[in-house]
């Protein structure tokens, strides 16, 4: 199993392969591409690379249940779609009709989840934190199905979340555009490390393990069906291409006969 890290789809300064992976085996090639959510050089990104490569299945940082809905942003004349940021561009580009969630509330999430809390035994609060941003994660996935079932007897599309606000737009130049998205990266990490308590930190990587978990095994059953595109989180890049070529190594090494 072969992985790239410079994964160049056009010259645009927004889709070189600073956040675009490929994981490549027998079956198919996976690309995954990360990015920043609502941000106009992600919400490229997605589209050019979709575009482009023309995959079978196209792989999203959704919960399952919620996939309807935004297959409704997604249908509209409007390039991109008004809600839904990148995840919406990424199925309006899509020619393929595989659209697949692969994000958490699922029961796989929940299993990966409980077995890491037995094992690593955190604090009280640490699992009060866990729970509360489950419960909260799973409230929302529901939110968007009903969502979806109202916009599907209705001509009514229900914005469930509001948009990112980002200091750049489509207006402005590409090179503008990549330039704000580090910035948005980097500003992210940092707040992220400087504001949370310590149990929240680990609440958070204990759910983000256990995540990452569940979306590697699913992309790993989705790249069967031939290639994939997946759409995530840039935080969950590297991690997520670690762990499938972690798993290619094992694989690799299995097949290797001693005589």
């Amino acid at each position: 199993m072969d992985s790239s890290s410079t994964v160049d789809i056009d010259s645009d300064p927004r889709v070189t392969g600073e956040y675009i992976r490929q994981v490549s085996s027998d079956t198919g090639t996976l690309t995954l591409v990360g990015v920043v959510h609502d941000h106009p050089a992600s919400t490229y990104r997605v589209r050019q690379v979709v575009k482009e490569l023309d995959p079978e299945v196209i792989a999203l940082e959704l919960p399952p249940i919620s996939i309807p809905l935004f297959k409704q942003y997604a249908n509209t004349e409007r390039c991109p779609p008004v809600f839904g940021g990148e995840m919406s561009a990424a199925i309006q580009a899509a020619a393929t009709g595989t659209i697949v969630g692969i994000d958490r509330p699922t029961g796989g999430f929940f299993q990966r989840l409980g077995r890491n809390l037995l094992r690593e035994r955190p604090s009280l609060q640490t699992v009060r934190n866990v729970v509360s941003g489950t419960v909260k994660t799973t409230k929302h996935a529901v939110t968007c199905r009903a969502a979806a079932a109202v916009g599907a007897r209705t001509s009514i599309r229900l914005e469930v979340d509001s948009p990112v606000s980002h200091d750049i737009g489509w207006a402005d130049a590409p090179d503008d555009q990549a330039r704000d998205e580090r910035k948005q990266v980097r500003r992210s990490q940092s707040f992220m490390n400087a504001f949370r308590t310590a149990s929240r930190s680990q609440a958070s990587r204990l759910e983000d393990v256990a995540r990452e978990e569940e979306m590697t095994a699913r992309l790993l059953q989705l790249r069967e069906d031939g290639d994939t595109v997946a759409v995530v989180g840039i935080d969950h890049l590297d991690s997520i291409a670690e762990r499938l070529n972690s798993v290619g190594e094992s694989a690799s090494s299995d097949g290797v006969c001693e005589r």
